[in-house]
């Protein structure tokens, strides 16, 4: 692990043909027994990561609710501020920490929107977030470990730029389809196999139905 970075930890449930959703976006994936697991984690972790997208599709709380534990800061990767003023996320802001991330070009209205809630709005990069910034930045404010919820366009980013240390992958008895559903790892992908991250197999835990595969980058 790098010093000048938290601990990154990828985590999704898939479909055995590896998407996280459907075409038209439905993404309950999870089991009751794999939903608890996952709040486990999150209760252990100092911060959750996820895009624009996945709030956009989503809206989700991002919090620690089938177990007890404490809610970890919520960091949502939004460029343009686009984030709609009744997500959950912003209507909650001020209960749960939360880190708003975007870049140089975002406009002003959406910025002095954003600015209207109890929010940390961080500014990195020139049109797109820089993630190796942000998690620079993020590593100066004490968050040392993050979860990565996704979608598959953010995995791919901490997967093209070498910015993770561990993935943990729910496989799901379900079979999906369809070239436009989404994928754990979206993005213009890897040329080669040899360019992929090397990955070691830790454990493989199986919740009834759905097998729990726990790698860490060699």
């Amino acid at each position: 692990m790098e010093k000048s970075k938290p601990y990154v930890i990828l985590s999704a449930a898939i479909s055995i043909d590896g998407k996280i959703a459907t075409r038209t976006g439905f993404s309950h994936l999870s089991s009751k027994q794999d939903s608890i697991r996952l709040h486990k984690l999150r209760s252990k972790v100092d911060a959750i990561l996820v895009g624009k997208n996945t709030v956009l599709r989503d809206n989700p709380m991002l919090t620690v609710r089938h177990i007890k534990g404490k809610n970890p800061v919520r960091i949502i990767l939004d460029s343009e501020g686009s984030l709609s003023k009744n997500s959950k996320i912003l209507q909650t802001s001020n209960k749960i920490p939360t880190i708003i991330a975007v870049s140089k070009t975002i406009p002003k209205s959406n910025l002095k929107k954003l600015q209207q809630f109890p929010v940390e709005v961080i500014i990195t990069g020139k049109k797109l977030v820089d993630i190796k910034s942000l998690l620079r930045k993020l590593s100066d404010k004490k968050i040392e470990t993050i979860l990565v919820e996704g979608g598959g366009i953010i995995n791919w980013e901490f997967i093209k730029n070498n910015l993770f240390d561990e993935l943990i992958i729910t496989i799901s008895p379900f079979l999906i389809g369809g070239t436009n559903a989404i994928s754990l790892v979206q993005g213009k992908g890897f040329e080669e196999i040899s360019k992929s991250p090397k990955l070691q197999l830790k454990s493989i835990k199986r919740l009834k139905n759905h097998l729990v595969l726990n790698y860490e980058k060699v």
